[in-house]
Formats: C-alpha cells, sequence, structure tokens
C-alpha cells in the first residue's frame, strides 16, 4: 500500500509540474536535520550566530512552493544517514553525494548541485601541486571527515587505499579539518569546488586550489525509504531550476557571499 501511495504522489507531482501547478502539502509539518558545519551550504554565521546558508535558502524556497512548514534539528555526519534511514527526521540536508550504496538506505532527491572535488591547501604551499605529487610525500597528511566522498577520494584516488593509512587524520566536522590546514596540523584538505572556492575567496591568500579536479558529484536531499515527500520536493527543484533560481542561489552564495566577511 505504501508503495502505490508513493507512486500516486509522484504522479500527481509530475503532472501538477507539467500543468504549471506546484503540489501543495497544506502546511504539513517537514523535520529537516543539518550538521551546519558545511559552508556555504549550511553553517552558523560568524558574530550573528545565524544558521544560514545555500541550502536553507533554497529550502526556504522550498516550503513557499509546495506549501510546507520547516522544522530545523541538528545532528553529526556520521549519525545523519542512519537517523533518517530510521524515520527519525523527515529529510537531510547537508552536501550529501547521492551514491548508490547510501540509496539502500535512504531516498535521494534529484539532484540539486553538481560540484567537482579539489584540492584545497595552504596558500604558501610548495611541496606539492598535484594528488600524484602529494601521495609521493609520506611526511604530508591529509584532513578528513570518516564516510564522506572527499574520505573516500582521498583514500582511494590520491593515496593507497587503505582506509587506515596513518597519513589521513580523520575529524568530526569539515570546519576543523579547515582549521587544521590552516594551523598547520595537516597540509590537505579534499572538497568539493563549491565549498573550496568560497572558503579560498574569503582567506585572503590563505587558502588556494591546486592540482586537478577529481571527479564529480551531486547533490542531494534524502529521506526515509518510501517517503512521499520525494515527488513533491522534485518537483519543486524542476521549477527552481527552471525559473532561474538556483541560479541565483549559486550566485549569492558561491560568489557574492564572503565566508567570515
Amino acid at each position: 500500500m505504501k508503495l502505490i501511495t508513493t507512486l500516486f504522489a509522484t504522479l500527481l507531482a509530475t503532472s501538477a509540474l507539467a500543468d504549471g501547478h506546484l503540489p501543495d502539502l497544506d502546511g504539513k509539518e517537514v523535520v529537516v536535520v543539518t550538521e551546519n558545519a558545511y559552508p556555504p551550504l549550511q553553517f552558523v554565521e560568524p558574530g550573528t550566530g545565524d544558521a544560514i546558508g545555500w541550502e536553507y535558502d533554497a529550502m526556504a524556497e522550498i516550503a513557499e512552493r509546495i506549501n510546507i512548514t520547516v522544522v530545523y534539528e541538528n545532528t553529526s555526519w556520521d549519525a545523519m544517514i542512519p537517523a533518517v534511514s530510521e524515520g527519525q527526521y523527515d529529510l537531510g540536508m547537508t552536501g550529501i553525494t547521492i551514491r548508490d550504496d547510501r540509496k539502500e538506505k535512504v531516498d535521494f532527491s534529484d539532484k540539486y548541485m553538481t560540484s567537482e572535488m579539489v584540492m584545497m591547501v595552504r596558500g604558501d604551499e610548495d611541496r606539492f601541486v598535484d594528488a600524484k605529487s602529494f601521495a609521493s610525500d609520506s611526511d604530508l597528511l591529509m584532513a578528513a571527515q570518516p564516510g564522506t566522498t572527499p574520505f573516500y577520494v582521498g583514500v582511494y584516488d590520491v593515496l593507497d587505499g587503505d582506509e587506515a593509512n596513518p597519513r589521513i587524520v580523520k575529524f568530526e566536522t569539515f570546519g576543523a579539518g579547515v582549521a587544521a590546514l590552516r594551523a598547520g596540523d595537516v597540509d590537505l584538505v579534499l572538497t568539493d569546488g563549491t565549498s573550496g572556492n568560497g572558503y579560498v575567496s574569503a582567506s585572503d591568500g590563505g587558502l588556494k586550489i591546486v592540482g586537478e579536479k577529481l571527479g564529480t558529484e551531486d547533490f542531494g536531499f534524502i529521506f526515509p525509504k518510501g517517503s512521499d515527500l520525494v515527488a513533491p520536493i522534485n518537483a519543486a527543484i524542476a521549477d527552481m531550476e527552471a525559473d532561474g533560481t538556483i541560479e541565483a542561489l549559486n550566485k549569492k552564495w558561491f560568489l557574492d557571499y564572503k565566508l567570515g566577511g
């Protein structure tokens, strides 16, 4: 029965979008969980303490378009996918890469952003210029959050495929890894290009990007398996893409907004 309901919701949302009208969820409360640790997608603004970012703005747009009431909660990255999978939250957002292994645990929205992995280093770094030269110097260390796409790219595309490699220094949050990079405790942070470029532009020369891009990743929101929210939110994402809202959000958060500024 749940499958039939979900399929009906998908067809309804698709039909509504084709007719130029988005589904109306009548103010339904949706509990959204995030980490607030991945600028400029979602983070706590220094000085104000406000939780802001691309994903918050996008979710506000979605809420208005399909008439939902959003309630925000916070959890750590390593707890997020299991918690959403268990139905503790209705939706998760924290720059989550759409991957087949994760689809076994949660449903994904359509992609709302595509990014490429880059190597972020200190502005005065001159010991390596790409992944190969980083890997060849055993004294160099990389920061990473376990279980994230940058972690796996670091393990398998930069280093030797050993997830226990001591050259990977593990941090609970992305921001902690960047702080360690600035302090000289590690020498490399892998991140998607959107976030990396935001940090670099705000660093006044303190950070830079080196080497070639290491891969492409699509970001999506996550839901408990079989959620009837997927189709309406996909319809809203498509609507935002079509009318230029997503492009405007990209400009606001990746070009105009200065982290820490």
